[in-house]
């Protein structure tokens, strides 16, 4: 993953956090409870959401400085190990 694409995703968590949990706090009151539930779960989602970018993008970010070699070598070890497995049993 490139820094630029890791820092958007850290960017857009942060965002997202910023955003939802403000609208949570202006949510006026007069609303029945399904309008509060429903926004709830919104918000509590979408929370997760920018959480896992965020991870996402933290790992992308320290990958990328530690010069990402590490996600190449274990992807060509998965596709051998399969490509084994079938010439054995066939």
């Amino acid at each position: 993953m490139s820094r630029k694409i890791a820092g958007f995703l850290i960017i857009l968590g942060v965002f997202m956090i910023f955003e939802w949990v403000n609208l949570g706090f202006n949510l006026a009151d007069g609303h029945p409870t399904s309008f509060y539930v429903v926004h709830g779960i919104l918000i509590a989602v979408n929370i997760i959401l920018a959480i896992v970018l965020g991870i996402i993008g933290w790992r992308g970010l320290r990958g990328s400085s530690a010069g990402g070699s590490a996600g190449g070598s274990a992807g060509g070890t998965v596709g051998g190990s399969v490509r084994g497995r079938r010439g054995d049993a066939g």
